[in-house]
C-alpha cells in the first residue's frame, strides 16, 4: 500500500433549521438551560465535531447499504464484509470500511482495507458569518422552549428549555481524503453520495422535529460542479 495523494475538501455548512448538537453536561443549574449545545471552551463559540458529522454520513451509507440488519445498528466490521457472498454488498461494504475506517478491536484477518482514508476536521463558526452576526446583534444561540401537549386536557406539560444553533449561521468543514491505491479512486464518490444523504437527513438531535437541516457548500467549483451532479440513489 503506497499513498498516492491527499485531496482537502473544504467549503461551509449552512444551517437551514436549528441545529443542536447537545455537550453531554447532565448538571442541572437553577434558571438555566436543560439541554445546551456543545461549545468551544475558550472562546463559547458553537462548533459542529467532526465525529458528528462522520458518524452520521458513516450511518446514513451503511443504512442505505442494507448491512445495518445484519450488525444490530453496530458499525460495519471487516467480520461482517469477510461474511458476505462475493457481490455489489460486499463490494460497498469494503469500500466504506476504506473510507471511514475500522475499529482496533476488529482483529479480522485478511481484510485487505488498511488506513482509514477519510478525516473529518472539526468545524468552528465561519469568521466572516460570526463577525457579521456580531455586528447586527444576532445571538449565536438560541434557547427553545418545548414541552409535552396533553391530549385529553389540551394543556402543555413538562416544559424544557432546549439550547440551539438558529438557522441561517455558516460553519467551515474540511475532510482530508487519501488515495492509497486503486481502489480508492471512487470513495470521493461515495463521501459525497453520504454528504448528499446528510442533507436529506438531518444532523445532530431531534431530526425528526425539524432540527438540523442544512447545506454544503464547496470552496472549490470543480468540487461545488461533481457534488451538485451526485445522486445518492440510482435512477
Amino acid at each position: 500500500m503506497k499513498l498516492e495523494k491527499i485531496t482537502e475538501i473544504t467549503g461551509k455548512i449552512v444551517l437551514k433549521s436549528g441545529l443542536r448538537i447537545g455537550a453531554g453536561d447532565m448538571e442541572m443549574h437553577i434558571g438555566g438551560v436543560d439541554n445546551p449545545i456543545i461549545k468551544h471552551p475558550h472562546t463559547q463559540e458553537p462548533y459542529i465535531p467532526g465525529s458528528s458529522l462522520k458518524g452520521k454520513i458513516r450511518s446514513l451509507l451503511e443504512l442505505r447499504s442494507g448491512l445495518m440488519l445484519n450488525t444490530k445498528g453496530a458499525p460495519l466490521s471487516t467480520k461482517d464484509m469477510n461474511h458476505l457472498s462475493d457481490g455489489p454488498q460486499k463490494k460497498e461494504c469494503k469500500q466504506i470500511l476504506r473510507l471511514f475506517g475500522v475499529s482496533g478491536a476488529d482483529s479480522e484477518e485478511n481484510s485487505g482495507i488498511g488506513p482509514t482514508r477519510a478525516s473529518f476536521s472539526d468545524c468552528p463558526l465561519d469568521s466572516d458569518w460570526a463577525i457579521g452576526a456580531r455586528k447586527a446583534n444576532w445571538p449565536l444561540t438560541e434557547v427553545k422552549s418545548e414541552n409535552r401537549i396533553d391530549r385529553i386536557k389540551g394543556v402543555a406539560e413538562h416544559p424544557r428549555f432546549t439550547e440551539r444553533v438558529p438557522a441561517g449561521a455558516e460553519f467551515k468543514f474540511a475532510i482530508t481524503l487519501k488515495q492509497l491505491d486503486a481502489g480508492d479512486e471512487n470513495l470521493l464518490n461515495l463521501l459525497m453520495e453520504g454528504m448528499k444523504l446528510l442533507e436529506l437527513d438531518a444532523l445532530g438531535g431531534s431530526g425528526s422535529r425539524g432540527y438540523g437541516r442544512i447545506h454544503f457548500l464547496f470552496a472549490d467549483e470543480t468540487l461545488r460542479k461533481k457534488y451538485d451532479e451526485t445522486k445518492p440513489f440510482p435512477a
